[in-house]
C-alpha cells in the first residue's frame, strides 16, 4: 500500500517537469525567432545608416566645392524660404 503514493507523486513529478521543459521549449523557440527578427531589422537599419552616411558625405563636398553656393542659395531661398537679413519680401495676394 505504501508505493501507491509513492507512484502517485512519481506521476506527478514527471508530468511537472514535462510541463517544465515544454514550456522551456516554447518560451526559447519564440526568443529564438523575435531574436532573429532583430537581426534581420539590425542589418536593414545598418545599410539605411551607410546609405545616410553616404548622403551626408557628398553633401558635405558638396559644401566644400564654391561652385555650389549658388545652388545652395536657390535651394534655401525656395525650399526653405529663407532671406537675408536685409532683404524684404512682397507677396502678391491678389491672385493675378
Amino acid at each position: 500500500m505504501k508505493r501507491k503514493p509513492k507512484q502517485k507523486r512519481s506521476i506527478i513529478l514527471k508530468l511537472l517537469i514535462l510541463a517544465f521543459c515544454v514550456y522551456m521549449v516554447t518560451t526559447l523557440s519564440n526568443l529564438w525567432s523575435t531574436l532573429d527578427k532583430s537581426q534581420k531589422e539590425l542589418e536593414e537599419l545598418k545599410l539605411i545608416y551607410a546609405d545616410e552616411q553616404k548622403s551626408i558625405e557628398e553633401l558635405k563636398e558638396m559644401l566644400k566645392d564654391e561652385s555650389n553656393k549658388q545652388i545652395i542659395e536657390k535651394a534655401a531661398r525656395e525650399r526653405l524660404g529663407y532671406i537675408y537679413s536685409d532683404e524684404q519680401i512682397f507677396i502678391d495676394i491678389s491672385g493675378n
